[in-house]
Order: C-alpha cells, then structure tokens, then sequence
C-alpha cells in the first residue's frame, strides 16, 4: 500500500513539475516577447507562484555564442571594450565548463571551439569580435534579451569568417549597425531577412568590403528610420544581385559611396528610392563597371551639395535619364563620369550639359 501511495506521490510531483515547467516557459516566453522580463526579478509573489529564482531569471536573459577557430590564424577571439563588465561575459573552452577570463589564442593554442554567454547587464555588443580574425564561425544559440542597442562594428574586421549563423538574433532595439559587417572579406552568403531594423538610424559602411558575398537578402529591411547609407556596399564587388525594392529612404542624408566598388552588379533596381533629403551622392556608383542600365527618373538631387566622381567609372553604361537632376545647390562635381563610355558622355554633353555645366 504503502509502495503504491509513493509511486502516486512521485507520478504527482513529476506531473507538477512538468506543468511548472511548461508554464515557467510559456510565462517566460510571453513577457521576454513584451519586453518586460524585468518584472520577474522584483516581484516575490510571481517568483514564488511559479518556483522561479532569480538565478532562472538570469538564465533567461542571457546570450549563448559558439565561435570556431581558424587553426591557422591565431589572436583575439573576443573584444571586451570595458574591463569592469569582465563580470558579464563567461568564457569557456571546448567542452570544458571550467571559466576563463582569457582573450587571446596563441599559436600553441589548441582550442576549436569557444562558448560564450554574455549576461542581461550587457546594453551593447559595439565591437563584440571588432578584428578578431581567428574566428570560423559564429553560432548565436540562445538570445533571450531585447536590450541591445548598439551593434557597430561588431563582427568588422572579422577576415576568416565563412559561417554567421544569425537565426536567433534580437535586433528590435537595435539603433546603431554602421560598420557591422565591415572587412567580412571571406563571408559568401548573409541571411538577414530575420532581421528586425525598425529602430536602426545608421547603417553606414554596413557592409564595407564583404569583397565575397555572392547572395545577401535584405528582404526584411525596415529602412524608415536610417538617416545615413554612406559606404554600405562599398567594396562588395562579388555582388551580382542586389534586392532594395522595400527600402525607404525619405530620411536618408547620405548616401555618399554606397555603392562604390560594386563592379559585379549587373542591374540595380533603385526607382523607388526617396532621395530628397540627401546632401551627399559623392562616388555613389563609382566603379560599378559591369552596370548596363540605371534608372534614375525620380532621383530627387534638390539639396545635393557633394556630386563628384558619382558614376565614375560605370564604363557598361550607355544610357542614364538625369532629366529630373537638379544641381544647383551641388558645390563639388569634379569627374563626375571619369572613365565612362565615350558614347555615354557624349550622350550626356549634348542632352544634360545645362545641368552639368560646372564639370565642362
């Protein structure tokens, strides 16, 4: 009797736990989606009803990264640009649970795999791998906060690597993502369509020499907000396709080199961009050679001031409407179709040379 009594006791308590747990989950989940998983840390009742402490709290509100090493390329793995939040970020080597406040791989180093768990304290990932070149691959697993608002610079500089595993990611606060990707010269492919950029206002150099990226999509882009672009695709020139038909740019300003050095893209839908608050188109198309057609019709160049060396070196193009070109604001204009087709400029000369008198 007494035997059955304790095997109902424990099918109980195992019932319970597993409804506790399920609920802890679904409650955590439903106030991490709200933003509002502080509420657990400071109200008793809530942690006492569900059996969570404030240690489950904080397992909550972590960030979990797996990094694999380049064997041949030895040096920092991660940038801690403070050293009083040390506290914050957990090393661990390998398999090993044992933590370790070490930085730096030498070339007797024989670690491959490197676990990272960054806590809720963490506000900014500004710099997280800034030139950390020893680094493979980069596995989010776990990404439960929503507090991150800067993200510059964060993998830039990052020139071995090939894997960026991003389906975790939580960038609905994100405000800063200039130069983010910059120097990713051995990245070939970026999944981004699960990016939220609702909130971001820089976007500069984004994208800055990734000299191998073949596919990128930016499906998911929400640009309402972004007032710079300047250099976001400069040096991409593996880029054959380039999808911006969602883009909003009515609050952009600059859009100086974006994308300079392009010279793979074939064909680049950009009518639908809104450019009546950009002052800055300086190179903006430089060395785009293999570009056969660009449709500008309803480019807004109104309070354009900096205009040289914009289609400088489009040498495809044999045709450009510049009909709605306003340039009398513009101050520099210096080699503005310097090595373009003969066709081109002359094309240009006889039908625009009102509009660009300045450059002749």
């Amino acid at each position: 009797m007494n035997s059955i009594n304790k095997s109902k006791n424990e099918q109980s308590n195992f019932l319970d736990n597993l409804k506790s747990n399920f609920i802890l989950k679904k409650i955590i989940t439903l106030i991490t989606i709200n933003k509002s998983l502080v509420i657990m840390k400071y109200n008793k009742k809530l942690q006492k009803r569900l059996n969570i402490t404030i240690n489950d709290y904080k397992e909550c509100s972590k960030i979990e990264i797996e990094l694999k090493i380049d064997d041949k390329v030895k040096g920092q793995f991660i940038n801690i640009p403070d050293e009083e939040k040390e506290k914050y970020y957990h090393i661990y080597f390998d398999k090993s649970k044992k933590e370790t406040k070490k930085i730096y791989l030498n070339k007797n180093a024989k670690v491959k795999k490197i676990k990272i768990i960054i806590d809720y304290n963490v506000k900014s990932l500004k710099k997280l791998f800034y030139y950390c070149k020893c680094i493979n691959s980069v596995c989010f697993k776990k990404f439960y906060i929503n507090n991150i608002t800067n993200m510059s610079c964060m993998f830039s500089g990052c020139s071995s690597l090939k894997e960026l595993n991003l389906d975790n990611f939580k960038t609905n606060n994100v405000t800063d993502m200039s130069s983010m990707f910059s120097g990713c010269s051995s990245l070939k492919e970026l999944n981004l369509s699960k990016f939220s950029t609702i909130k971001v206002n820089h976007m500069g150099s984004m994208f800055l020499q990734c000299s191998s990226l073949e596919e990128l999509n930016l499906s998911n882009f929400k640009t309402n907000n972004v007032c710079n672009m300047s250099s976001m695709f400069f040096g991409c020139s593996s880029l054959k396709e380039l999808n911006l038909s969602n883009f909003d740019t009515h609050n952009v300003t600059n859009m100086g080199c974006m994308f300079d050095g392009c010279s793979s893209l074939i064909e680049l839908n950009i009518s639908n961009f809104n450019t009546s608050n950009v002052f800055d188109i300086n190179c903006m198309f430089h060395g785009c050679s293999s570009l056969k057609e660009l449709d500008l019709s309803n480019f807004n160049t109104n309070n354009v001031i900096y205009m040289s060396e914009t289609f400088s070196g489009c040498s495809s193009l044999l045709e450009l409407n510049l009909s709605n070109f306003n340039t009398d604001k513009v101050i520099y204009m210096s080699n503005i179709f310097y090595l373009c087709s003969n066709e081109l400029v002359n094309k240009i000369r006889e039908k625009y040379k009102n509009i660009f008198i300045k450059n002749y």
